[in-house]
Parts: structure tokens; sequence; C-alpha cells
């Protein structure tokens, strides 16, 4: 599998993609120091045939929106792996949603019983937070909570299964699989949180052909972020390794972490399992 950047036209050449827009955490953190490999949060695209689905809706998915919209109206599925702000402050500034003949559907099946995502969007877009409401879309949204755990069939030939992850307010991983391959989203999680939840991590993700996991902090960090509910990329190596994943991707970056920093834990990581990436906005990677 070989990275190419995106083409200005984002043009699909191959039947199902992931194309990063948004690699890092908690804060988008441009400038200099992170020019390289980007400095939005939390967003990818991926291309399932003729099938568009989105996941996460960070700072990433502004960029996103504009190159969608030169395209026309579009008719896609948004996942939500949780409501923390860097991965949903973007919505608010995507294009496609204001145009009234576009279709999105938006998923979060971290939030039943106690809240729906309408109701959260709705709060996260109002006064004196944001200056106008939700309603203001005029795109056909359609706000889908599910249970965490469901399988889901967004279009015909594409499932995406669920699980919980180990995070504080609870967010959702997702297995795509489409035409016998499959991608893992494993984002805002932290390993070691007891109750069997490595073993079902590794079932979750076992065999699938790339995996994009949290690697926020380093295995010497982590030490002194026990709780913060983020993993290390010496982890996401281990999971990688006895799940049989095929290709691992370093992700959501640490906003401190410089270009510099990230291209020597990039070549540590691809000499200890080659193949391994760090996750680089403009990169479009085939499944």
């Amino acid at each position: 599998m070989t990275e190419s950047p995106v083409p200005d036209d984002t043009t699909v050449t191959h039947p199902f993609t992931v194309r990063f827009w948004g690699v890092r955490g908690s804060i988008a953190s441009p400038g200099p120091q992170t020019a390289r490999y980007g400095g939005n949060t939390s967003c990818l695209e991926v291309r399932c045939g003729g099938a568009c689905l989105i996941l996460d809706a960070g700072t990433g998915i502004r960029p996103l929106g504009e190159t969608l919209a030169k395209r026309g109206p579009v008719d896609l599925d948004l996942f939500l792996t949780h409501s923390h702000f860097d991965h949903i402050c973007g919505l608010p500034f995507f294009a496609p949603a204001f145009d009234p003949e576009s279709r999105i559907r938006l998923w979060a099946g971290h939030l039943p019983p106690e809240r729906r995502l309408r109701s959260v969007l709705r709060a996260m877009m109002s006064t004196p937070l944001f200056p106008v409401p939700v309603e203001i879309f005029r795109a056909d949204c359609a706000f889908r909570d599910f249970d965490c755990g469901e399988v889901l069939e967004p279009k015909p030939g594409v499932t995406v299964r669920t699980t919980a992850l180990h995070h504080p307010d609870r967010a959702v991983g997702y297995r795509i699989e489409f035409a016998g391959r499959s991608l893992c989203y494993i984002t805002d999680t932290e390993h070691g949180g007891g109750n069997g939840d490595g073993d079902r991590l590794a079932e979750f993700v076992r065999g699938c052909d790339v995996m994009v996991y949290d690697s926020t902090y380093t295995d010497q960090e982590y030490a002194s972020k026990v709780g913060w509910g983020h993993s290390t990329w010496q982890e996401c190596l281990r999971l990688a390794e006895s799940a049989g994943v095929g290709r691992a991707v370093l992700f959501h970056h640490d906003p401190a972490r410089t270009d510099d920093e990230l291209d020597r834990i990039g070549a540590e990581a691809a000499a200890r399992r080659p193949g391994t990436l760090v996750a680089r906005e403009g990169v479009e990677l085939p499944v």
C-alpha cells in the first residue's frame, strides 16, 4: 500500500480509500512546527465505491466541506466517535450542510440513553457559545442515534460495526467493511481499561486491513496521563501485532507534538513494524 497526496479535484482512484483531513487531538495547532503533518483536529473521508463516509467533524471537516461543495450537492454519512469539542467544532463550518440539495445523515452511539445527538449539537450552536442555531443548516439532515455495539448499513454493501471505547463521556470505535476489506477507526481510547477491554478491542480490530489508532502519547508520557482517555503509539503497534492488523496508522497527535518529533516517532515505529504510518493531512490510503 502506498500513500499519495490528495488531488485537487478529489477524484477517487481506488474503490475503498481513506483520506486524512485532520489528524490532531484536543485542540487545533496550526503553525510552522506542525505544517507538514497538519494542525487540524480529527476528520477522515472514507470512500466505499460511490458511498462517502466521514469520520468525525473536527476542524478538518471545513476544508473537506469546501472541496466537496465544489462538486455540487452531496449524499453522505457522518459518524462521530464522541462529542468532545475537538471532534465536532468544525461542523458549523461544513459547507454541504448549507446546501438545500444535500442529504447528510449524522450518526452517534455514545449518547443514549441520557442524550440525543441533535440536542447536543443544538446546545453547542446556541448563545452565548455560537451565534446561529443548528436549524440554520439547509441540507436534509437526519440525526441518527444508535446503541453502541449495533451493526449499521448506511449504504448497500457497506457494513459499519461499532464498539465502546475507554474514554471520558464514552466514545465509539468503528469498523467499516466493504468489498472484502476493512478499516478500523479507534481513537480517543485508553488502553489498560480493565474489564476485558483490551481483549474485546483486539477481537474487534482482528485481521483488519488498516487500523487508525489513537497514538497521542509515548509510553513514557502516558505514565503521567493515566485516566485522560488516550493511548500510545507503542500500544498501537502491540495491538496491531496481537490482532493481525495489516497496516497501523498513528493518529490523534498531541497538539504540542512537532513535525520533527513525529518524524522520529514514525521512523522508530516503521522500524519496529514495517508499513506503519504517521497520519498526515493530505494523504490518501487504499484500504
